[in-house]
């Protein structure tokens, strides 16, 4: 396993919320769906297996104005249909006593949503991995892949390596790696970072869960919304800002040849031509502390901007098509003896043990061990 970092989760794993997500957002029948589910309950067993701590405390997606209400049905509904578990749709006396500083109209209360640190499941991973026998070769970025007679010449910044067959599950890179490997996906990786702050002092006894707003079912982010963490801090955000560098977390972190891959690609310009109001109120977010502040008001009236700190941001890797349409799904390539995990949105975190899974068994389908050993 190669890993350009100097640790693992050391961006999109390390850098995400800490939610354990319940599934209630996705699309029925879908690969996000059924991963979610699943990989969701096996997160925990995992977690109670290896004494990583967790919390299972439960989200509301709040309503607060009587507009929503239909759009807060549709959502407990499409809930039903994914069979999330623990779902209810309260009022406002009710949010009052699970959230007492919450402001809205009525809710859905989700029991199956929680909190971990994704950091610590990775580590436990590569531990485990390397208990079998599996081989971690950290801060190797690969820069070139041939393919010779069935096998792969990998070159990294510091070696070459041979492999009878390739998997690619690099997030912010994927579509990079997988045109290395001679591949031309149809889709290209648009880096948004999400910032967010968090609450200073007694405003922590402000929020008791995970509160979220409802979603806008245009855009694949799921508005700002304030989270408890595992390690007793509450977070609240993100904007959602097109990143200058898909590596870089910094608001003035600019890489040229990411700015220039993105705005030569007529699949970017036709998303930013479409979203562009819904990307100025983000933008406007990101540089006005006082506009974060309102936005965050919505849903908690009395958290004021000297209650915020500036908190880690976190970059998404955003699958967009060339028709700028956002691709809301899980996305594989499989060829020969390669296997390209190109987009892997969120609820990959949670679903991590199930979408291994996934991957393991059509790589098992589609390399053919046997072949492979004898080559």
């Amino acid at each position: 396993m190669l890993d350009k970092a100097s640790h693992v989760g050391a961006h999109q794993s390390g850098h995400n919320s800490g939610v354990i997500h319940s599934g209630i957002y996705y699309k029925p029948g879908s690969k996000k769906a059924q991963f979610c589910r699943e990989g969701k309950q096996r997160l925990i067993e995992f977690c109670t297996k290896h004494n990583l701590p967790f919390d299972m405390c439960g989200k509301v997606i709040v309503a607060t104005e009587k507009s929503q209400i239909q759009a807060l049905k549709e959502l407990y509904e499409r809930g039903l249909e994914n069979r999330i578990e623990g779902l209810q749709i309260i009022d406002d006396e009710q949010l009052q006593q699970i959230e007492p500083n919450c402001r809205g109209i009525a809710a859905v209360k989700v029991e199956s949503a929680g909190i971990v640190d994704f950091t610590e499941v990775c580590r436990k991973l590569a531990e485990l991995i390397q208990q079998d026998g599996g081989r971690l070769k950290l801060n190797e970025e690969v820069i070139a892949i041939r393919e010779e007679e069935g096998n792969f010449d990998i070159s990294t910044t510091t070696t070459n390596l041979t492999s009878g067959a390739l998997i690619n599950c690099a997030g912010l890179q994927a579509d990079r790696v997988a045109r290395l490997a001679g591949h031309k996906p149809s889709i290209k990786i648009i880096p948004f970072r999400g910032e967010y702050y968090k609450l200073r002092g007694d405003a922590r006894s402000l929020v008791n869960g995970l509160i979220y707003p409802l979603p806008d079912a245009n855009f694949p982010f799921l508005g700002v919304h304030c989270t408890k963490t595992i390690h007793g801090e509450v977070e609240c955000g993100p904007n959602a800002v097109w990143a200058l560098a898909r590596e870089s977390y910094s608001r003035w972190g600019i890489k040229i040849s990411d700015v220039w891959d993105a705005v030569t690609y007529k699949g970017f310009r036709k998303m930013a031509g479409r979203h562009w109001r819904t990307g100025w109120e983000e933008v406007r977010r990101s540089y006005s502390k006082k506009h974060f502040t309102k936005a965050v008001q919505t849903l908690i009236p009395d958290i004021q901007k000297s209650d915020l700190a500036a908190a880690k941001p976190g970059i998404r890797a955003t699958a967009v098509d060339q028709e700028g349409g956002l691709v809301d799904d899980f996305k594989f390539i499989t060829t020969g003896r390669q296997l390209h995990v190109l987009h892997a949105p969120s609820p990959a975190a949670t679903s991590c043990l199930k979408l291994g899974e996934e991957i393991a068994e059509k790589a098992l389908r589609q390399f053919k061990p046997e072949e492979i050993a004898s080559s």
